[in-house]
């Protein structure tokens, strides 16, 4: 177990009034998940690591009220516990009964991150750190990697956000680890909203992916195919299309009644994807309208360029 950083945290990690945060992390190994618990710990929240099924009911402790009538759990620090199969004592079934009870709590607000990536990268990763993989002592590490994966897929189902780390370094993914957690906390519906390129593929944790290539495109005018769509000339291009403002309207409309629709059914993030060819110009511009449009509207929001560093060549 590690101590949490006096100096930092979530908004309601202080407040005796709000439940106690705790998240729970699992995943394939090798995905990300000693990034995933290092980033939150930065952030202010307790640590602990590997922790043993048959503990893991006892750590979160029981329900209902104390002798005060004030509701058990409220008042400390956000939690995060990595859960994965280098347990001894794990157990598919046991598992996934003991989150849903965790996921089932009202005393807590209790959430599963479920980090996922592609088998190849998974065993490159292993190949290239010269580590073993739990569940392939003396077998290929593709194997193990299959065998994970079939063991833990009840706990993905589970999982309210499944990041995928097929695309990700160590710092994007620290940096959306900590962004699913806004200061305020509580249970709401965290907006996040990525520009990207085609060429360079879709991002495999989209929700909504929307196709802006039908735009007119900054790349074939020679002034402005060095810019972004961050540059004012570029996006005032991009907008006299005659077809950008009654596709924007509609968007926004579409956002404005799925947005309160996803916060009804419980869903805790919502990524929306928006790719143009490159994912220099026309995405970047739409994704900056978008999260404008997000601000004014009050809701929770995180705005992301993927590929806006890369090469214009590339």
């Amino acid at each position: 177990m590690t101590k949490p950083r006096d100096n930092q945290g979530p908004a309601n990690a202080g407040n005796p009034s709000g439940p106690r945060l705790l998240v729970l992390v699992t995943g394939l190994s090798g995905a990300g998940k000693s990034t995933a618990l290092a980033a939150l710990e930065d952030i202010g929240f307790t640590v602990v690591d590997n922790l043993p099924l048959a503990m893991l009911d006892g750590f979160v402790g029981p329900g209902g009220t104390d002798r005060k009538g004030h509701r058990k759990g409220q008042g400390e620090r956000p939690v995060a516990l990595g859960i994965d199969v280098r347990a001894r004592d794990f157990d598919t079934a046991a598992m996934e009964a003991a989150v849903r009870r965790i996921l089932a709590r009202t005393e807590i607000e209790a959430r599963l991150i479920f980090l996922d990536c592609a088998d190849e990268i998974l065993v490159q990763r292993y190949s290239e750190t010269r580590r073993r993989h739990p569940l392939a002592r003396e077998r290929p590490v593709l194997d193990g990697v299959r065998l994970e994966r079939q063991m833990i897929a009840p706990l993905r189902s589970l999982a309210d956000p499944v990041i995928d780390t097929t695309d990700e370094t160590v710092h994007t993914l620290r940096r959306r680890v900590q962004d699913r957690f806004p200061a305020g906390g509580g249970r709401q519906l965290s907006v996040f909203v990525e520009s990207f390129g085609y060429g360079h593929g879709v991002p495999r944790h989209a929700d909504l992916v929307f196709d802006v290539r039908f735009l007119r495109n900054p790349h074939y005018v020679e002034t402005l195919r060095p810019t972004t769509g961050l540059d004012p000339q570029t996006g005032d291009y991009i907008a006299g299309d005659p077809d950008f403002q009654p596709f924007f309207d509609r968007l926004t409309d579409m956002l404005a009644l799925l947005l309160p629709r996803y916060r009804a059914e419980g869903k805790s993030y919502l990524t929306i994807a928006v790719g143009c060819t490159g994912g220099r110009h026309r995405s970047v511009y739409v994704a900056q309208r978008t999260a404008a449009w997000l601000a004014g509207t009050n809701w929770p929001h995180t705005l992301r360029h993927r590929d806006l560093g890369r090469d214009a060549a590339g």
